[in-house]
Order: structure tokens, then sequence, then C-alpha cells
């Protein structure tokens, strides 16, 4: 047991990793960055078709570089923990991997999951597995890799945070909260459904033991501990390897009825329960009931997020213009003119590409006129992504009965101060933005109660919280009631209580 202690956070997202240190003692905890990298998808000819992959040889070789530093900073970090975004996976067989894995943008799920969908059903897979229908789900990329005998192979994958793991410590584990997104777990006992794995015809011992957030899982191997310089005792330890399971972990929350919003790539907005919610009304408003931390369920939809804004810089800057972020954001909060608010869950917007045309081109199919600048594009993209937040919002509300009083933005788009004044604006809520990397903390923090740091041995999930709000100064968003949609549902939930 440890007073005080150094953990090793590697958070690995979609458009980048970091390597953080984080220390964690009885004032809270401080994060050091030891390693940042980028990440994204590789485009590679296939023969008959252009196919997205990851690299993660390269990820792994960014890992152990950013390990060798918090090493050599701090020789006694006691615990490393890993987390990533979900769904994707590496097959392995004899415990190499075959191929760089694909990514969850690649086209090749869309037909995967039209024909899955056909022989198990959606409503009877909803059951099963209680998941918002997504084309990318592993269970329709695992359908993909059966069609085209990718699975012959293989005996073996693991997801993606899992995969580096492996790579560290030589144990083959699959951590609950990630497997949860798989659609291969089973809602009701938490354990791989037999059912999905024969209805889809996946061989046995393709999934590997599942862990729990807490466990550790084995020591570093000697070749790793050579690379990094030390670390010859230190465990790998599961954390909500779900990138979004960690991030909730450090909501600042203080009150039960709170939402959140994991705001990066992608929206996660959602609430915390208790237990699955795995009504028609659910099914129908394709709502997921993912694993969180201690058992937690995170009842949420995925919304589209910064991506889009994200792709329309890239696009104008491939133009040639020269975008300076935060001088746009500024000019979108000044603009006047109303502008278009669009579908950001419409499937033009969800492969890479030219964003402000896919959005010009959207709002004239539907009549309305395409912004005309960039910074009407942006402030569109983000009036978009706030209606969306507000009506996500309202649908979470009708189908649990839950009391949302205050919307917790976490992520990188806590930061973004236009965006979360408007999601106050369209939700009729007070907005209370930070931290920024809610998922590396929230690694960090469950590491430290797994290694009874400052006393958080077996700490409870709301003493985590607290320790996360006497860290950070969030900041504060009331709503200015000049476009709030204040929606009946959530209204009458609000004045009820």
């Amino acid at each position: 047991m440890h007073t005080s202690g150094s953990v090793a956070a590697v958070d690995l997202g979609a458009t980048s990793g970091r390597v953080i240190v984080g220390h964690v003692d009885h004032d809270g905890v401080r994060m050091e960055h030891v390693a940042r990298f980028p990440n994204g998808p590789v485009p590679v000819w296939e023969g008959s078709r252009t196919a997205l992959h990851w690299d993660a040889l390269d990820l792994h070789r960014q890992v152990v570089s950013g390990l060798r530093d918090a090493f050599g900073r701090h020789p006694d970090t006691a615990s490393i923990g890993i987390d990533s975004w979900a769904v994707d996976y590496g097959i392995l067989r004899a415990g190499r991997i075959t191929h760089e894995p694909y990514h969850y943008r690649d086209e090749r799920n869309d037909a995967a999951s039209r024909s899955l969908l056909r022989k198990v059903g959606k409503e009877a897979l909803y059951r099963r597995n209680g998941l918002q229908h997504l084309p990318f789900n592993t269970l329709f990329q695992l359908n993909a890799d059966l069609r085209d005998g990718l699975l012959e192979r293989g005996d073996r994958i693991l997801l993606m945070p899992d995969l580096f793991g492996y790579w560290l410590s030589g144990v083959q584990v699959a951590e609950r909260t990630n497997a949860s997104t798989t659609g291969l777990l089973d809602v009701g006992t938490g354990t791989w459904s037999e059912d999905l794995r024969w209805s889809l015809g996946l061989p046995a011992g393709l999934l590997p033991d599942l862990g729990t957030p807490g466990d550790a899982v084995g020591g570093l191997l000697p070749s790793v501990v050579h690379a990094v310089g030390g670390g010859a005792s230190t465990p790998i330890t599961l954390v909500g390897s779900h990138d979004t399971a960690s991030a909730v972990v450090a909501v600042p929350a203080t009150d039960p009825d709170f939402a959140y919003i994991s705001s990066g790539t992608w929206s996660l907005v959602g609430v915390e329960l208790e237990a699955p919610v795995l009504t028609d009304a659910a099914r129908e408003a394709n709502c997921t009931n993912e694993g969180g931390v201690d058992g937690r369920v995170r009842f949420l939809k995925n919304v589209s997020g910064l991506w889009l804004l994200s792709e329309s810089v890239r696009t104008w800057e491939r133009d040639g213009s020269s975008i300076d972020l935060e001088a746009l954001l500024a000019s979108a909060a000044a603009v006047t003119a109303p502008v278009p608010v669009f579908d950001v869950a419409d499937d033009v917007f969800t492969p890479p590409g030219d964003m402000p045309a896919r959005i010009a081109a959207w709002c004239t199919e539907h009549g309305l006129s395409a912004p005309a600048t960039p910074a009407e594009y942006v402030r569109s993209i983000l009036e978009s992504l706030a209606t969306a937040y507000a009506e996500t919002l309202d649908t979470l509300v009708a189908v649990t009965g839950k009391d949302i009083r205050q919307v917790h933005i976490v992520g990188g788009g806590s930061q973004n101060r236009l965006l979360c004044q408007l999601t106050a604006d369209r939700t009729g809520l007070p907005v209370v933005a930070g931290p920024v990397e809610a998922t590396a903390l929230g690694n960090i923090l469950v590491q430290a109660r797994a290694i009874g740091a400052a006393g958080l041995g077996g700490a409870s999930l709301e003493a985590l919280r607290h320790v996360v709000a006497r860290t950070i100064e969030p900041v504060r968003y009331e709503p200015s009631g000049m476009h709030s949609l204040a929606h009946s549902s959530r209204t009458r939930h609000r004045m009820s209580a």
C-alpha cells in the first residue's frame, strides 16, 4: 500500500496518444505529460479498394518510448494503465498479430452490419447486448472478417488497449468496460454471450478471459523492462480501458442528478445508472448500455463530435488556408446571422473527407442555405452539435425517467467555450466544463485506488470524483435563454423534483 504514488496512464485517442504520469496524494492529482504523438487512419490499397487501418506497431513503439521517458523521470512508477477508443481489435495467431487492425471508419462495416442484422434481428440483438446500433460495433467487424476469411488466420482477438497491454506484459485479457462495446457481451450476465458467438459462427477460444478495472494482470516482460529502463516489478493495472469509461470516472459531480458529455472526436452523451435499460423505447431511441467502472451502466448515445470541426479545418488547410483555431472560434462566436442546423448523425458525415462540402450538400438537399464563410461553417457545426446534445438528453430523460440538473462536459470539447455556452443555451441547463484530461484522470485514479495511494484503497466512485472536484477548477456556463430549447419532458422532470 502506498500513501502516495506515481502511476503511468497510457491514453490512446483516435487522433493522438499520450503517456501521462499521475502523482496522487492527499491534496489531489498532479499530471505530468511525458509523451504525446499523433494517431489516425492509414489508407492502404487492398486490390479493389482503399481500406483504413491503424498503425498499431508504431503506436506500440510510441507507447514504449513514452514509458521510457516516464521511468526515466520517475523510476518508482507503481503501475501502468491503458485506455483507448472502443470496438477495434487485433487478430492474433499463436500470439502474433496477423495484420494491422482495421479502422472503425472503414467502409466494409456497412454491408457486414446489414447482413448480420438480417440473420440475428435488431430486436433480438438488443435484448442480448443492449447496444446502440452502430455499423462499426465489433461484432459487425468480426462478421466482415468472417466474410473475408481473416478469422481463419487467427485464434484470438484483443481489443486495442488489451492488445497494447499484451505486448507489454504477455497477458491476454479483455477488460469489461471495453468488452461491453463489442456487442458480444451478455448485458444481463456481464459475460461473453455463447449464443451470439454461435450465431456469428465465431470459433471457440477467440475471445479472451474477462478482467475488471483494478485487476493487476501482469508485470512487464523482460524485453519491455530493458526497453523502458525500469519497471521490473511494475504491474499492468486494468482501468476503464474504454476511454469514455475512464472519462466518466473523472466527472467532478457532487450531485447524482447529472448528465455527462465526453466531448472529443466523438461526443458520448449519457447518464449513469445502476442497471441497464432494455425497453423497446430504449432500443427504438438507439440508446446504448455500456459498462462503467464499479459495475455502473453508462446509458448513452454516440453523437458525432469535434471530428466535424477537425475535418473541416484539415480541408481548409489542404486548400492552402492557414487556420488559427482560436481566431476562427472567436469569429464563429461573433456570427449574428442565422446559420443552418444540420443532422450531425447523418452517415454522410462519418468518413474522412471534405466536410464543408458535405455540409453544404446536406443543406442544399434539405432546402437550407449553406454557410458562406469558415466562421459560419464553424458556428453551424457547433450549433448543430449543441442541438443534438439537447435532443439526446431529452431522449435519455424520457427513456430512463432520470432527473438531470446539470450537464458536465469533459474532454477536449470542454475547452471550446462557444460549444459549452451553446450547449447550456440549447439544453436550458447549467454546463460544468472540465477536466480536459478526464480520460487520463480517470485512468490514474482507478490505478491509485488499486495500489492504495493516498488512502484511496477501497474508495467509492463518488470518493474518486470528489478528488477530481478538489483537483480542478471547472468553468460553469449558465443558459442565456436566447436559444434554449428547454424541451418539455426535461423541464417537467426538473420542475417536479
